[in-house]
């Protein structure tokens, strides 16, 4: 991805706070691109994916105003991986040139990428300058997803067994960010780090 600026790629399994993170790091300036949202503007009603997934898995996996039904979907991309295959196939070309867009336009000392699956997508740890994870336990993961979502505690562990262990993602980390329901310790490691980010990008 052509980009000038010094580039964070920020990661974390579902539920582990990446949205606060990155909302923690625009408060003090750093521009945001966050692919998750990219994703679901692209299935929003109306949304620049939705009539090649009509196409492919048919009006049952659309809401009633055309957006995408997440739990359908979900439920048939967990249990099915070639239909899992073909929605990345519809998704991923337009999030990646959505994020290039982002990016080129984007203001702040410096650039991070939300990107909830860096780890598992093997390609986004070479386009990035540094890798930071928001990490927290498992039990605290499920707990939080639960509550957000509405979803039993099998379902999230169903999400969580797809997803890069927590020492997959850790050992891919050059930074590390704990939320374990401490924010003001949340507070102040976003701090330090966008201090030293700050750094890096003055020397780029």
């Amino acid at each position: 991805m052509p980009n000038k600026k010094l580039s964070i790629g920020l990661t974390g399994g579902i539920g582990s706070g990446k949205s606060l993170v990155a909302d923690l790091f625009a408060a003090r300036g750093a521009a945001i691109v966050d692919t998750d949202l990219i994703a679901h503007a692209l299935t929003a009603p109306g949304g620049a994916a939705m009539p090649a997934i009509r196409d492919a898995f048919g009006a049952a996996f659309l809401t009633a105003d055309g957006a995408l039904n997440r739990a359908a979907m979900r439920e048939r991309v967990f249990s099915d991986p070639e239909a899992k295959r073909k929605l990345e196939g519809i998704l991923h070309p337009l999030i990646g040139a959505q994020t290039e867009q982002a990016a080129e336009s984007a203001q702040g000392p410096y650039l991070i990428f939300v990107v909830p699956l860096l780890v598992e997508s093997g390609r986004w740890k070479e386009r990035v300058d540094r890798v930071l994870v928001v990490d927290c336990p498992e039990s605290l993961q499920v707990e939080r997803v639960m509550r957000r979502n509405a979803l039993s505690a099998a379902q999230v562990e169903s999400i969580l067994a797809a997803q890069a262990t927590r020492a997959q993602r850790l050992a891919a980390a050059d930074e590390v960010i704990v939320n374990d329901g401490e924010r003001a310790a949340v507070e102040a490691a976003v701090e330090r780090l966008d201090a030293g980010y700050r750094l890096l990008a003055a020397k780029k």
